[in-house]
């Protein structure tokens, strides 16, 4: 098919479902979502791939980019089934990775658990080495060591190995060597170094970054890898990229190497389309909401540039609360993750409250309305019994819900116990889950001491439509943007993501003696590294001032326990620009936190560089300009339960396809497509623009909702 030569396919594999997208040259999509496989989950991407493939009839020589995320990385380490991995680490310090920080994150809990190490003790293993901060060798490596681990090792059947020793991020020679010696020792072995998975200060954090890379990282391999030749075997011979938890794309070399940056990719996806419509709509204060079959995810992005960190806490065991999972210190979108999707399970607590998630469903056996043997109820069954999915056009008809299922199943475990009938468990069940992600956004927002009512809102992913409306009353929001291919937004988010790769390096540095030429030669060696994983990206001819460049320093005043990033100029240094790097300190502290310090010396503790391909911001749809119709055809009809009024009333239900820019809706409406469905409530009036979303505008005298009540 030459007409779609240059062609490209988004994959996102998440805890429910698999999205996959195939873009043509002239920009027009094919979209499909299944049910994620979990035995391979492969086998669901070259399933929908070859759907995608035929609805556009296309091949796979067509195809000129493949780009993927998945969740993979994150379930492993939340569902402790990664490799049997053990730590060498310098004598005396193999107890850092479970003393953490030897604090408590909630200190009124007597009970508290704190998470389980990924290494246990006995595989955490002493070397007899040490260095100074300043990288001198205090203690020289004692290769004994190494090979006195070996029998532990091999006793225990251990796969991957993480090397993590005091100090090496400023000089990894310790580190390598030992890992020569492991590696000609037991060359099956998977070997993880903390100097190149997380090169920076913080003993604990780099510790356990390095421990979670190597936990994943032989599964991961093995699943790039099959996953790589199978495509090839299927006839695609094109470059396959990783979206990485960063917001860029890296190749998938990079991404078997340290698959730990691939935790968070799908958000990220999701983050990067929320970016673009911004963007496209000149939106400057947004709240990106994406809530699929697992999880919703909440983002912030101001000016166009979502919020972004260096550290990420996997699987936290505190009701998510910060502190209480596993770091890593990687390069991640900042965004607050609960546990509230589609197949969130619902049920009573001790104290007869209904609570939701954050246990799923998943896609095996998912919820019950799925039909494929599931018992509880979740938070889509609530949603079908509310009347908020159109059933013919749900997963593109893939295959049919079980309404019946669903009401059995949440009179059995809600409506029953709490004395309530079938609508009413179901709205408990919804405005619980509502609530929990409208408080996930407010204290998100107010750590960073930003408002919410005053932003506009991009919903996307499977069931973010449904409760969009809902959660924007809560919220005080008053435009609600509902993407074109919402349902599979992640993966649309792929396709608009530049390739990309930060690196980080820890050296000390006080402004008021800044070392110019230190800082420049990291900064060459840093621009090295990036520029190299890049053009394995885009290609090994392009030149590096067709590439974008950023820099960031993590600068503090002296004595404080944490940083703040901070811009930098891109340019060579001179002894000038501690000044310089100083102003630029004193406007971030400024804007944080309203005030500066006088009289305190100021350092920088990390310095990161990043490269990245230019980004030419391409509409996330395309603009029409076509007359609307003047009455667009009624699909169908649906009783569908309105909060306001707490009762149910008829919906009319259209084709999201049917809909052409300039028709305005009046709520209640369904919109519906194969991948989700908006649901428009009497609070909100619809309207498609000329780009094709749907924008809901809340109506004149309606006032937002706070906690549940309308």
């Amino acid at each position: 098919m030459d007409s779609s030569a240059g062609a490209r396919l988004a994959v996102d594999i998440g805890g429910t479902f698999t999205d996959v997208v195939l873009e043509l040259a002239g920009g027009k999509r094919f979209t499909t979502k299944l049910l994620t496989t979990y035995a391979h989950p492969g086998e669901a991407v070259l399933e929908g791939i070859g759907q995608v493939l035929l609805q556009a009839d296309a091949r796979p020589g067509d195809v000129g980019l493949i780009i993927h995320g998945t969740t993979l990385a994150t379930n492993a380490l939340i569902e402790r089934n990664g490799a049997v991995t053990a730590l060498l680490t310098t004598a005396g310090h193999r107890d850092a990775l479970e003393m953490a920080h030897e604090d408590r994150f909630e200190q009124y809990d007597v009970m508290i658990d704190r998470p389980r190490p990924l290494v246990p003790r006995y595989l955490r293993l002493p070397v007899q080495e040490r260095l100074h901060c300043s990288g001198r060798v205090l203690l020289p490596l004692n290769e004994a060591s190494i090979e006195a681990a070996l029998p532990v090792l091999d006793e225990h059947e251990v796969e991957s190995v993480a090397i993590a020793y005091l100090h090496a991020f400023v000089n990894p020679d310790h580190e390598r060597r030992s890992a020569e010696l492991l590696h000609k020792a037991r060359p099956g072995l998977s070997i993880t170094l903390a100097s190149e998975v997380c090169p920076e200060i913080r003993e604990f954090e780099r510790i356990s970054t390095a421990c979670a890379n190597a936990y994943v990282r032989p599964m991961m391999s093995a699943y790039l890898q099959r996953l790589d030749a199978e495509l090839r075997q299927r006839g695609f011979s094109c470059p396959f990229l990783l979206m990485t938890s960063g917001g860029g794309l890296t190749t998938l070399e990079t991404a078997a190497k340290f698959p730990i940056r691939l935790v968070e990719s799908g958000p990220a996806g999701g983050a990067i389309l929320a970016r673009e419509v911004a963007r496209q709509l000149e939106l400057r204060k947004l709240l990106s909401f994406d809530m699929g079959g697992t999880t919703a995810k909440l983002c912030l992005i101001d000016d166009f540039e979502p919020l972004s960190s260096r550290s990420f806490e996997v699987d936290r065991v505190y009701r998510f609360k910060k502190g209480s999972g596993l770091p890593v210190r990687i390069p991640v979108i900042e965004m607050v993750e609960i546990g509230a999707g589609g197949g969130s399970v619902a049920h009573i607590d001790k104290l007869q409250r209904i609570q939701v998630g954050p246990e799923s469903a998943g896609s095996e056996p998912g919820p019950a309305c799925y039909g494929r043997g599931g018992k509880r109820p979740a938070v889509t069954d609530a949603d079908v019994c509310l009347g908020r999915v159109f059933a013919r056009t749900f997963a593109g008809g893939a295959f049919s819900l079980d309404a019946e299922a669903a009401g059995i199943a949440l009179q059995g475990e809600i409506g029953v116990p709490l004395n309530l009938e079938l609508e009413s468990a179901a709205f408990g069940v919804s405005e619980v889950v509502d609530e929990n992600m409208a408080a996930a956004a407010r204290t998100h927002a107010a750590e960073f001491g930003l408002d919410l009512a005053s932003r506009d809102m991009v919903a996307f992913g499977g069931a973010a439509p449904l409760h969009a409306a809902r959660l924007g009353q809560k919220l005080g929001v008053n435009r609600i943007v509902v993407p074109a291919g919402a349902g599979v937004g992640s993966a649309i988010g792929f396709l608009l993501a530049p390739v990309a790769y930060e690196v980080v390096r820890s050296r000390h540095q006080g402004l008021s003696e800044l070392q110019a030429g230190l800082v420049n030669g990291l900064m060459e060696e840093m621009k090295s590294e990036a520029l190299d994983v890049v053009r394995k990206g885009v290609g090994p001819d392009i030149a590096a001032t067709d590439l974008l460049e950023s820099r960031h320093a993590y600068m503090r005043y002296v004595g404080q326990g944490h940083e703040i990033s901070v811009r930098l100029p891109v340019e060579n240094y001179t002894e000038r620009h501690g000044g310089i790097f100083r102003d630029r300190f004193e406007a971030a502290y400024r804007r944080l936190y309203g005030r500066t310090i006088e009289g305190v010396e100021i350092e920088v503790l990390s310095w990161t560089l990043t490269i990245s391909s230019a980004e030419d911001h391409e509409s996330v749809t395309q603009k029409d300009s076509s007359v609307p119709l003047e009455k667009p055809p009624v699909f169908g009809r649906q009783m569908l339960f309105d909060p306001s009024s707490a009762s149910r009333v008829e919906a009319p239900v259209y084709l999201r396809n049917d809909l052409q820019p300039g028709t305005w809706l009046n709520g209640p409406v369904l919109i519906t497509e194969d991948q989700t469905t908006t649901v428009v409530t009497s609070n909100y009036q619809a309207m498609i623009d000329s780009h094709f979303n749907i924008v809901l505008t809340r109506k004149a005298g309606e006032k937002e909702a706070f906690h549940g009540q309308s």
